[in-house]
């Protein structure tokens, strides 16, 4: 798939998550969130390491308020991980590299 990190938006997220073949991680995060701005680095990087067996998405909460309501974001940054359509990991607030890639790599290993 691709290396970088997809920003989607309401409109996108049925074919660009839902619909997805792989994992997708979706990161919901807001311009006005200074550790939303920690995490981008981290993404960024994630997106280059997994990107032939997870795609990773950017949302951003003021301008997309059906995904945010519909996946109950509650704070930012948050972080659902997507498998065949359903979530499969919710997590919220920020967190170290290793930390996000020890939640993916629990949920890729188990489609080996």
């Amino acid at each position: 798939m691709s290396n970088t990190v997809l920003t989607i938006t309401d409109s996108e997220f049925s074919t660009e998550v839902l619909d997805a073949a792989q994992p997708v991680l979706v990161y919901f995060w807001a311009s006005w969130c200074g550790p939303c701005r920690l995490m981008s680095p981290i993404l960024n990087s994630l997106a280059t390491q997994y990107g032939d067996r997870l795609k990773v998405a950017k949302m951003e909460v003021d301008p997309n308020p059906e995904s945010v309501a519909t996946y109950s974001v509650e704070g930012v940054p948050a972080f659902r991980l997507f498998k065949a359509g359903t979530v499969v990991e919710s997590v919220e607030g920020a967190m170290s590299k290793q930390k996000l890639q020890d939640l993916v790599d629990a949920h890729l290993s188990s489609t080996v």
